[in-house]
């Protein structure tokens, strides 16, 4: 098992590029099993969980080319109804997206329930009732069975704003006879993207950035090639990483306009930037302090549905708070386990309080201390990497193959930026 050793201290400079956003990217391959055409991707992070949904695309019968590092040819032209890998279903929650593909162009797919994050339930109720009410029968006996005899178009009322819930709900819908209608769907920059790309292949989707969504169902996509957008959630973990070393960075091709409400509570913790074009420049040895709510009452961060502060962005937005001056409280509402990170900030000298599995309060600032680490989750590890870069001394992070997850190359990208961080062997 591979680790990072972090010598913190030191302020990141320079100008550093994201990858392509992983929650795109997985969506928009699974999306590729829709159409018998050739596809080419673009962008595609070089990152485990991108890998692992390629090979469950060529278990179900999909030929894929790597064009180069971050390019591949995909070509689902004879997809067979085979149940793929279990132990690759159960590495990535995304495996779930090959439901929608599959069912609407081979009309029935066995799926062993889907991995991930372990960050407390996450149901998948609000897939199986977008599928059954475009005519899918659905059962599970420890695992998930579905078949159609033809999908058809649907008034779906989802019952929870699902990001990959939305996503199979249209995949499924774009081939399905008649007109779909998805409320309270999901909005955020990758549900966006997939829709974009559908509507590249001749899909058509409207309303898109909304929380309706109408779809005109077509007999079949074509071919074509579709670039994923920058990783925004990468883009405000290096926004925090300046932050927290006093350093001051430009991030090139960030996709500022999907950080606006980011940009509004990141200020709240003292946190600002600039944007140039589609750069945004984070400028150096910033004041972080908590701004407090009306007659000083203690601000609450609390995440909500797109296009609300989101939930995969609390871990580094604790992380930030803990070098602001002030008190600051957290509720992520969403999932029950995405504050079980908290203790191994605590035990780098951070002062918080875990007031239950969903709201913590931050007091800072806290001169953190270097500390021997694991890495829980994707977010949770990239906000201990934080921590470590600021910290007295030298940290240990071990299993970064949770971090390595979401980001790619992500030592080499800060090693470049001035920070003293090695790979070795644990």
């Amino acid at each position: 098992m591979e680790q990072f050793i972090i010598e913190g201290g030191h302020p990141l400079h320079g100008t550093v590029r994201p990858s392509g956003n992983k929650n795109a990217a997985l969506p928009l391959l699974a999306a590729c099993l829709l159409t018998d055409q050739p596809v080419i991707l673009r962008n595609v992070p070089t990152i485990r969980d991108a890998q692992t949904m390629r090979e469950l695309l060529a278990d179900v019968g999909a030929t894929l080319d790597e064009i180069d590092a971050h390019t591949v040819r995909i070509q689902a032209k004879d997809l067979r109804n085979a149940e793929p890998n279990p132990d690759s279903s159960r590495a990535i929650r995304a495996s779930m997206l090959l439901a929608g593909p599959l069912l609407a162009r081979v009309g029935q797919i066995a799926l062993p329930p889907p991995g991930g994050d372990v960050i407390g339930r996450r149901r998948l109720d609000t897939h199986l009732l977008a599928f059954e009410a475009l005519g899918a029968d659905s059962h599970f006996d420890g695992r998930f069975e579905l078949k159609t005899s033809g999908l058809r178009g649907a008034d779906i009322l989802l019952d929870e704003a699902s990001v990959t819930g939305t996503e199979n709900a249209v995949m499924a819908a774009v081939l399905a006879k008649g007109t779909t209608h998805i409320r309270n769907a999901a909005s955020e920059p990758h549900v966006q993207e997939l829709c974009l790309f559908l509507n590249q292949l001749g899909a058509r989707i409207s309303g898109i950035g909304s929380n309706t969504l109408a779809i005109e169902g077509v007999p079949s996509l074509r071919g074509g090639e579709f670039t994923i957008g920058s990783d925004y959630l990468e883009v405000v973990s290096f926004i925090g990483a300046a932050a927290v070393t006093g350093g001051s960075i430009r991030i090139e091709n960030a996709g500022p306009q999907y950080l606006n409400m980011i940009s509004l509570v990141f200020h709240r913790l003292g946190v600002h930037w600039q944007t140039e074009g589609d750069d945004i420049i984070v400028p150096a040895e910033q004041s972080l302090a908590v701004v407090p709510d009306l007659g000083g009452a203690i601000p609450e961060i609390k995440t909500n549905v797109w296009p609300a502060f989101p939930t995969d962005l609390t871990s580094i937005a604790i992380a930030v708070a803990t070098q602001a001056s002030g008190s600051v409280l957290f509720h992520d509402w969403m999932h029950s386990g995405r504050m079980y990170f908290i203790d191994k900030l605590v035990g780098m000298g951070a002062r918080i309080i875990l007031c239950d599995p969903h709201r913590c309060l931050v007091q800072g600032p806290n001169r953190l201390q270097a500390e021997r680490l694991e890495s829980p989750d994707i977010r949770a590890g990239m906000s201990i990497l934080l921590a470590a870069l600021c910290a007295q001394g030298t940290s240990v992070i071990r299993n970064i193959g949770q971090i390595e997850r979401g980001y790619e190359r992500i030592d080499e990208k800060l090693r470049a930026l001035g920070a003293n961080i090695q790979r070795a062997q644990a």
